[in-house]
């Protein structure tokens, strides 16, 4: 029956085939008891990640440390590598510099070897949600291109698997909030605003992906929601609330963990 008052589905039903289809991917080739036992949801405070640095250098270098334990992956072979800055845009009170290419927040590379290689954007050190988001994003780059399939519909969507993977790795607060920053500068000669976001995927989607991996673990979203901004806040308790109206969860918890073989 028809009800003109029914909530339309947070996501398109391809968007959130493709979510759980991740999770599918993620839970065959990197769960079991990593997932299940050891990964944690990681929250901006304090505890996780001490404020005690000297430098930007530092807090790029702690802040990776910090992000690499969580992620189970710490004895990785991993070198960090600082961007060169991006020009400024502003050359005057009213003159702004048009079409120049900003640098990535990050990258991510391996050798032959698989030793990697993660370069950040100096500005992310002023932005310490942005700078977690994206380390653990290439992480999520590091890990994943280990698994021995592509993602859901081919390497070509690896990006925006790589963002679940961050949240299946239990940086989901932190990629949700990164994925769209409103802000207001000010200057001595001028007031205005910016926009910026980090990642592939939309608030909502990151939600719906934290969504996902609070149900697997059987954590309370209390626990995420005095973390969360506004948007993501909503989003969440939708998709949490759409989760618990399929069998979505129960289906992915009979995932079975295949081991890779070295």
């Amino acid at each position: 029956m028809w009800n003109p008052f029914r909530k339309k589905p947070l996501l398109s039903e391809e968007d959130t085939l493709f979510q759980i289809e991740c999770y599918r991917w993620l839970l065959t080739h990197f769960g079991g008891d990593d997932f299940y036992k050891e990964a944690q949801l990681v929250l901006p405070t304090g505890d996780y990640f001490p404020s005690i640095v000297d430098s930007n250098e530092s807090a790029a270098q702690t802040t990776l440390k910090q992000v690499m334990k969580y992620a189970g992956m710490e004895n990785w072979p991993v070198t960090l590598q600082v961007q060169e800055e991006d020009p400024n845009l502003r050359v005057g009170p009213t003159l702004t510099v048009q079409n120049v290419e900003q640098s990535p927040l990050g990258t991510f590379s391996v050798d032959e070897n698989n030793e990697a290689t993660i370069t950040y954007n100096p500005k992310l050190t002023v932005d310490p949600t942005q700078m977690v988001a994206t380390f653990a994003h290439e992480l999520s780059h590091y890990l994943t291109g280990t698994a021995p399939e592509p993602p859901p519909g081919g390497w070509e969507n690896w990006e925006f698997a790589t963002d679940i993977g961050a949240t299946f790795l239990g940086f989901g607060i932190f990629q949700a909030n990164a994925a769209f920053n409103f802000r207001q500068h000010t200057s001595v000669d001028a007031v205005g605003w910016q926009t910026s976001g980090g990642g592939y995927l939309t608030e909502a989607e990151h939600s719906y992906a934290l969504a996902i991996f609070l149900r697997l673990k059987g954590l309370e979203p209390e626990i995420a929601f005095p973390h969360s901004d506004v948007n993501v806040k909503g989003y969440l308790k939708r998709a949490l609330d759409e989760l618990d109206r399929s069998n979505a969860i129960a289906e992915l918890k009979e995932m079975a963990y295949v081991p890779r073989s070295l």
